[in-house]
């Protein structure tokens, strides 16, 4: 369920529905990502950001730079892993949810 990036409503949880789209594709991404049984160089980065973003989304608004850097390094790792590519798309789906940083 994807929203616009200015809308801010809360679910009945008290949670922003953008962290509960963004909690909920990390979190597909890193099980499809523990299933891989190939072990490609770059892993470890890609779950270190994962965790990263999820940590982001525990703790309620995410810094959307810090959001988008951990998706640059996401994507750059698992990008030729075709297997994962739909729960990326989630995932960068999720993080547009929150819209463009304020430019300074």
């Amino acid at each position: 369920m994807l929203r616009s990036a200015g809308q801010k409503r809360v679910t009945g949880s008290g949670e922003d529905p953008r962290v509960a789209e963004l909690r909920m594709a990390v979190s597909r991404l890193r099980r499809e990502l523990a299933g891989l049984p190939a072990l490609f160089p770059d892993r470890p980065i890609a779950e270190e950001e994962l965790a990263a973003l999820d940590a982001m989304a525990v703790g309620g608004v995410p810094e959307i730079p810090r959001m988008r850097s951990s998706l640059l390094l996401i994507a750059g790792s698992i990008g030729s892993v075709s297997a994962l590519a739909a729960a990326l798309r989630d995932v960068r789906n999720a993080v547009d949810l929150f819209g463009e940083p304020p430019r300074g």
